[in-house]
């Protein structure tokens, strides 16, 4: 699939001199400036349990380094940076992760994960939602594969949360929640309608509660994705769970992957084993 618009505004944004705030290197990836600071985006796949199949990558934003190590940008602007400067670095970075994300043909089909900063959940307007829909539509780029990614919410964040994920589920966003364990996506699989939850692996100590929540999810048509899988122990005990789980799983973790910024095409379709696996 080719994006006509997308490559219009690439194909301007190779002329735009590197002092500005956002233009593209010689191997084409895009890159921004931000107080003094040089950011391009990184993706972390999501892949399937059973074959490692890629399905989703998670855009993160860090400062440029020549290997993709490069900083957080988060950590390194978030306690200088007003609220209206973490906005407007909020859209630079969705922009930045769009267009390094849907410049490769690669990763068309899979899903595009973008978080939404826990600050921003209180600093955000009625009409977030519709300026990012707005740069996709410009752009000529499909909004329904994004999905818009949800800190973890404190109790006392409910009402924010609901506001926030209402505002971009009516622009046509679908939504991921952060949970810390199983029982707490229980609780907010009907609160927030969710079309992913994420949950930390490192707390998945419940196994009942594990079943409980995918069966949920099932009969919700609701995705769960276990994230942060990164030992061969925990590995195994997702197998042992996907044996009896209602749906397959996936998972996200550096027991595969570290974030990157480039993917080539047997990336995509790879059925590599985790690291420490044997054939």
């Amino acid at each position: 699939m080719t994006f006509p618009a997308l490559q219009d505004y690439l194909d301007r944004l190779r002329h735009t001199p590197v002092d500005t705030s956002l233009w593209l290197d010689p191997q084409g990836k895009a890159h921004g400036r931000y107080l003094n600071s040089t950011l391009t985006s990184v993706y972390q796949p999501i892949r399937t349990l059973a074959d490692h199949r890629i399905v989703g990558v998670q855009g993160y934003m860090r400062s440029h380094s020549r290997n993709d190590a490069g900083l957080s940008v988060w950590k390194l602007l978030d306690t200088v940076a007003t609220d209206d400067q973490s906005i407007e670095l909020d859209r630079l970075c969705r922009l930045l992760h769009v267009l390094n994300f849907y410049r490769q043909p690669e990763l068309v089909d899979a899903d595009l994960y973008l978080s939404v900063h826990a600050r921003l959940l209180s600093a955000v307007d009625s009409n977030h939602g519709m300026s990012f829909r707005h740069v996709l539509d410009v752009l000529g780029l499909p909004h329904r594969k994004i999905i818009l990614q949800l800190p973890m919410i404190q109790p006392d964040q409910a009402w924010i949360a609901h506001y926030v994920a209402d505002n971009y589920r009516r622009n046509g966003f679908r939504l991921a929640i952060n949970v810390a364990d199983v029982r707490q996506g229980l609780a907010q699989l009907t609160q927030i309608r969710p079309d992913v939850i994420k949950v930390d692996v490192r707390e998945l100590y419940d196994e009942v509660a594990a079943l409980e929540l995918l069966l949920e999810a099932q009969t919700n048509h609701v995705s769960v994705v276990f994230k942060r899988v990164e030992s061969q122990g925990v590995h195994d005990k997702l197998l042992r769970l996907a044996e009896r789980a209602p749906q397959s799983l996936k998972v996200q973790g550096h027991l595969w992957d570290q974030p990157r910024s480039v993917f080539a095409e047997w990336d995509i379709v790879s059925e590599q084993q985790p690291l420490g696996a044997t054939s």
